[in-house]
């Protein structure tokens, strides 16, 4: 379902759906002269434009003066002739009707703005008015048909064209109306949302909906906003399968991709700004599913935040536009700029929702807020002046206390991901599985976005690298060494496996068990376009991650890798890096094999420990790359970047490789040197393509990946399984039992241990039976989709 690098920007330009001014009621229309239809195309003038803010004091004086700038250089540039509207956005090509539409837009919010220099300019108006009409006479009406990509006509160019029409609709003669509205017609008609299939699912959905509404609005059009507000009930259920929310949480577009970062923010964004707009009207949404949507904020959203950033994991192609020349006013760009805009829409939502909803979230949004040293939240120029004043109205509110962050692990089986929180830092897991593509490339985008899926171990500190991968990480870091991943070094081409193809691996088990706060998380790994396969775990504990790669095999005649990390110093970064207590050399282009490495540390990141000693690389290097690299769109500027890079080395076609290692975030030399020296800290049970596990007695944990029946230390099951035991204080223990296969219709799980009685399980578990060991049969797990089956027992 191709959809255009403009697409975010499109949506950002009218992100007033992201917001409303403080102290105005959201749920109920501005009161206005005229009928109900006036009313609601003035509450949507107020969403666009907001009101209530300072247009002299920061941020907006700020955001104001670049909103007039860039409507200035584009009213500069215009010069309709047959064929275009500027002369660099030929009409032959879709994405120029998108574009044209947008700048017209652009400078019809700067001619209603106050502040921007060309407020009130009747001449700005007219201008705009005239393009409106160019662009409808020479391509944009009821008698062309579409061409290019789809998205163009029926997304991007009626919002924007819709969104100006509401700007200017006081200036807007009868019959140019008319004409405008015959267009939308003709590119939305009704059919577009008559089944929930194809492009019209999920937050494209939305989309289709918001541009019925307002051609509904604008033409007084009961049956349309009624169409409008209707067919928005599919996208508010859970689904099994496709695009949309799932029980746990995940967010799926484009059927394979997991999209909460990306197509989920739309999606939240339109529906905060439909449900405010609605609420209070004849046409109010009130399909009680739409309660699923208000749940999806600390579902599906929240997991995702850490300190204003949204993470990479479910954002998709989206990570390869962090360059603000894909993006209008100003684009910050990057994780933080993705984060900000979800924030703003969850405080709008929060106007429409219920008042404890409002308050908890304005808590959250607060919290984010104060945590984004790296990129503070009002100084985004990504933000609408409206989101900016939502925002700003939530910080300097008093009674609003910021919610601390959050600590726990968050599982998402139907997309593959998983979220791991500690006090002090975070992490996020990218898999891939017959469920989940190994990456999406599209539109020129994300290039070299091949092995996101392979494991990739994203993490963040709370005060400490929250820049990571915001800074030109994306352009600059060596594709083939995305951290945490194992993957051949074969080359491969851009947008390998083909745009839109979105390849899937030939792997079932993905996936893994929690119980709330540890987990046990297993990957098989296939390679994009290779004969590469490995066993990935990884053991999510208290202040670290226990990584395994097992079973490590190729054919490719290429090296692989396995990436214990790879750190993003920045433009001029010389962080030590210190091996078994001596510091290694800074000097860009030191390269080193480091045999019996017992720990490493990079001064300002993390303590990293290889159990009972490893070979281990290390590369000192600075690399060069452009947006343009993996972006088409982007610019071709160099940029570069410092990199600090550890892996393990399996050689060219490996026949069963294995290694180890505990990744510590923020830890200092003494705490991962004193983790290293404590030889009984970690037990790794096994290590193979039959089973990855490992104990943690001071933890009280044995977690054991069951890649085929078998035993791991106190451990058994009959067929493959994901188990995780933790014994607690009181002296009872948790057992988490998960099927990522969703293929068992029985299941069988030893412990060893005496267990005095079985206290609370789940209907799955058939029989139970205690003494000198616990025996759990499950029953059909076909059906459970993944999800963790917890089990607490008494110890004997």
């Amino acid at each position: 379902m191709p959809v255009p690098r403009s697409r975010r920007s499109v949506l950002l330009l009218s992100a007033a759906l992201l917001s409303l001014p403080a102290g105005r009621a959201a749920a109920a229309p501005a009161a206005r002269a005229g009928d109900a239809y006036d009313a609601l195309r003035g509450a949507w003038r107020e969403l666009l434009l907001g009101s209530g803010f300072q247009p002299s004091e920061a941020p907006f004086a700020g955001k104001l003066a670049l909103l007039g700038n860039r409507a200035a250089a584009h009213r500069s540039t215009l010069a309709a002739a047959n064929g275009s509207l500027w002369p660099d956005l030929p009409l032959t090509a879709s994405a120029s009707i998108t574009g044209s539409h947008t700048r017209l837009a652009t400078m019809a919010q700067a001619y209603a703005q106050p502040g921007t220099g060309l407020t009130g300019d009747p001449g700005v108006a007219d201008a705009v008015l005239a393009g409106l009409g160019h662009l409808h006479d020479q391509v944009y009406n009821a008698a062309t048909s579409p061409f290019g990509n789809w998205w163009d006509f029926q997304i991007g160019s009626p919002q924007a064209l819709l969104d100006t029409v509401t700007v200017l609709y006081d200036r807007l003669p009868a019959a140019r109306l008319a004409d405008h509205l015959a267009a939308v017609d003709r590119f939305v008609p009704d059919s577009c949302v008559g089944s929930y299939t194809g492009t019209s699912t999920g937050a494209n959905r939305v989309d289709l909906c918001r541009s019925l509404a307002l051609r509904g609005i604008l033409g007084k059009d009961p049956a349309k906003i009624a169409l409008a507000r209707d067919a928005l009930s599919p996208v508010f259920p859970f689904v099994t399968s496709g695009d949309g929310f799932y029980a746990d949480g995940s967010f799926v577009q484009h059927t394979w991709l997991p999209y909460t970062g990306s197509y989920g923010a739309v999606l939240l964004g339109g529906l905060a700004g439909l449900l405010a707009l609605l609420d209070g009207s004849a046409w109010a949404v009130t399909d009680p599913a739409r309660q699923l949507v208000h749940d999806s904020v600390e579902r599906s959203f929240a997991p995702f935040l850490h300190n204003g950033l949204m993470m990479d994991a479910v954002s998709g192609r989206s990570t390869s536009r962090g360059d603000p020349r894909t993006t209008p006013l100003g684009f910050q760009g990057g994780d933080h700029g993705r984060g900000h805009g979800v924030l703003a829409s969850v405080a709008l939502l929060g106007t429409a929702a219920s008042a404890a909803e409002n308050r908890r979230w304005r808590a959250l949004v607060k919290g984010w807020m104060q945590r984004d040293h790296y990129s503070p939240v009002l100084d985004d120029t990504d933000l609408t002046v409206p989101a900016l004043a939502l925002l700003k109205a939530v910080r300097d509110d008093p009674a609003v206390v910021a919610a601390p962050g959050p600590t726990g692990h968050r599982l998402f089986p139907a997309m593959d991901r998983a979220v791991h929180r500690r006090p002090g830092w975070a992490a996020s897991l990218g898999m891939a599985s017959e469920r989940t593509a190994f990456y999406e490339t599209g539109n020129g985008e994300n290039l070299r976005g091949w092995h996101t899926g392979a494991g990739m171990l994203q993490w963040w500190g709370d005060t400490f690298a929250n820049g990571q991968y915001t800074d030109a990480f994306w352009p600059t870091v060596d594709p083939y060494r995305l951290p945490g991943t194992t993957v051949s070094r074969k080359p491969l081409a851009d947008a390998e496996g083909g745009a839109w193809a979105l390849p899937r691996p030939d792997a079932s088990w993905v996936g893994g068990a929690t119980d709330g706060e540890y987990a046990a998380v297993g990957q098989s790994v296939r390679g994009l376009s290779s004969t590469l396969s490995a066993k990935k775990s990884w053991f999510c504990l208290a202040d670290s991650i226990v990584c395994l790669a097992g079973a490590v095999r190729s054919a490719d005649g290429a090296a692989v890798e396995t990436v214990v990390d790879n750190r993003n110093l920045g433009a001029a970064g010389a962080h030590a890096l210190t091996v078994d207590g001596t510091d290694r050399p800074t000097d860009l282009g030191w390269s080193a094999t480091l045999p019996g490495t017992r720990w490493a540390r990079i001064a300002g990141h993390a303590g990293y420990v290889f159990p009972g000693g490893a070979t281990v690389r290390a590369l000192r290097e600075a690399r060069t790359g452009s947006w343009r690299d993996i972006n088409t769109g982007g610019s071709a500027r160099p940029i570069t970047r410092r990199y600090l890079t550890l892996w393990f080395d399996h050689g060219a076609d490996p026949a069963g490789a294995a290694c180890s290692h505990v990744l510590m975030p923020g830890a200092t030399a003494a705490e991962t040197a004193a983790r290293a020296a404590d030889a009984g800290w970690v037990a790794v049970l096994a290590n193979d393509g039959d089973r990855q596990g490992v104990a943690v007695p001071s933890l009280g944990v044995t977690a054991v990946n069951f890649w085929v029946a078998g035993t791991a230390g106190a451990l058994a099951a009959d067929a493959p399984a994901c188990v995780l035991v933790r014994k607690h204080g009181d002296g009872t223990a948790t057992l988490c039992v998960a099927d990522p296969m969703r293929a068992r219709t029985g299941l069988t799980v030893t412990w060893r241990r005496p267990v005095a009685a079985v206290l609370d399980r789940p209907e799955t578990v058939t029989s139970a039976t205690t003494g000198s060991a616990l025996t759990l049969v499950f029953g059909d797990l076909t059906g459970r989709a993944g999800a963790t089956q917890r089990v607490r027992v008494a110890l004997a």
